[in-house]
């Protein structure tokens, strides 16, 4: 019987679970959270019980390393202070460590009272706290319109729903063969006729590009852009508010992977048709590969879940997840960053906002000729060397200086070094 290991809880590693499980394999789930789900499935916890306890279920378990299919984890809370070391070298290998939101930075992002968008519904959702009473929501993509339901839900009022792509460019990009994706073009509406019952406004190719405020967050002042996100001067708009929300989509989280040796392409997990890596033994499923959502992270986690058994996908399975795939494809589309966003900022606009580098250090560094290439560029800024480790403002750096690929880490989480110098693993 094959063991396999799934690191990842949402929807790519619940559906691998449940496959690699109907292919007979005998399967660790483990995740960070300390309840199952994820971002979508989060407070359902109650749902997934008769599939987790049908395999070993590892919440609060962090994968620091990766050496090939070995994984070096270490299991309780991450602020706790007697973490157990544990080391497993199954079969095979799924990660299904999803995405995070990506925010581009603009003056005043750092203001306490900016949240991402997908912080405020965590927050919405799972403790049915509001982020503000005054809320705008904006930034890029159909999550948008959940995130603003959830904040409604819970008593905010949310002053408008802000898209920045121009409804040309989001209405060529679902138009694409939108009936073959009914499914999601109805939960679409099911959410914008949600919104239009509470009055709240959605407005196609207007951007923040400012929030202002001394202790907190105060105001933001929104513009119409381009389709190329530039700024149409005069459009300018100010909304008095206590709470903005933001979010240009998502990047991947693939620290893991790279650790483990697995080949990107544009910053995504290269995958096979069955979503093996270029590593033996290593699969990856969900955001990992491309942004599509949950439908297509579950798809490519049924997939991974039989490959990784030691099955071979069926084709149904495989003309789901290409179907889903599809559906990302226009989500691309319809919801792109313009390339002319950085006009938003200023020489002193914080862009890497644990080490507080400027958008003017990043302008005198790139054009530094005696320290080329993004090596020197962070050890010469420090952008992406503080806690986050790149995670908020990696793609923004990599837009404004280049150099989009993740480079190794043999860490690839924090580990204390009482717990890294520990040599043998705790029962």
């Amino acid at each position: 019987m094959t063991h396999v290991v799934i690191v990842g809880a949402g929807p790519a590693g619940l559906a691998a679970a449940e496959h690699a499980l109907a292919a007979g394999a005998d399967v660790t789930v483990l995740d960070q959270a300390d309840a199952p789900g994820g971002q979508f499935h989060r407070g359902a916890a109650h749902r997934l019980e008769a599939l987790l306890s049908r395999c070993e279920w590892w919440p609060e378990s962090t994968v620091w390393a990766v050496e090939g299919r070995r994984v070096h984890v270490l299991r309780g809370p991450a602020d706790g202070t007697h973490r157990r070391r544990r080391t497993l070298e199954p079969g095979a290998l799924v990660l299904a460590t999803g995405a995070h939101d990506r925010v581009l930075p603009f003056p005043g992002w750092q203001l306490p009272g900016v949240f991402t968008a997908g912080a405020a519904q965590a927050l919405a959702k799972g403790e049915r706290v509001a982020v503000g009473r005054r809320v705008l929501v904006a930034g890029a993509g159909p999550f948008l319109l959940p995130v603003a339901e959830s904040l409604v839900d819970v008593g905010a009022e949310v002053l408008g729903v802000l898209e920045a792509n121009p409804a040309q460019t989001v209405l060529k990009g679902w138009s694409w063969r939108a009936a073959a994706h009914l499914g999601k073009m109805t939960e679409l509406v099911r959410h914008a006729g949600t919104l239009a019952r509470h009055r709240v406004p959605y407005r196609m190719g207007r951007a923040v590009i400012e929030a202002r405020g001394g202790d907190r967050v105060r105001e933001a002042v929104t513009a119409r852009v381009r389709a190329d996100w530039s700024v149409v001067p005069g459009t300018e708009r100010t909304y008095a508010i206590d709470a903005l929300c933001v979010g240009h989509g998502f990047v991947p989280q693939p620290e893991l992977a790279v650790a483990a040796g697995c080949a990107l392409d544009g910053g995504f997990v290269r995958v096979g048709d069955d979503q093996r890596t270029s590593v033996a033994g290593v699969f990856a499923a969900g955001e990992l590969t491309g942004i599509g959502g949950s439908v297509a992270a579950a798809a490519e986690g049924a997939v991974a879940g039989q490959a990784a058994a030691g099955r071979t996908p069926g084709r149904a399975l495989l003309e789901r997840r290409d179907h889903a795939r599809a559906f990302a494809r226009r989500l691309a589309a319809a919801h792109p960053i313009g390339a002319a966003w950085p006009g938003w900022l200023r020489e002193d606009t914080v862009v890497c906002r644990c080490e507080e580098t400027s958008y003017g250090d990043l302008k005198t560094a790139t054009a530094d000729p005696a320290a080329p290439g993004p090596h020197a560029l962070k050890l010469g800024t420090r952008a992406g060397l503080g806690p986050c480790q790149g995670r908020m403002c990696g793609l923004a750096v990599a837009d404004l200086c280049g150099g989009a690929e993740r480079h190794h880490r043999p860490i690839a989480q924090p580990i204390r070094l009482g717990e890294l110098a520990e040599p043998k693993e705790l029962p």
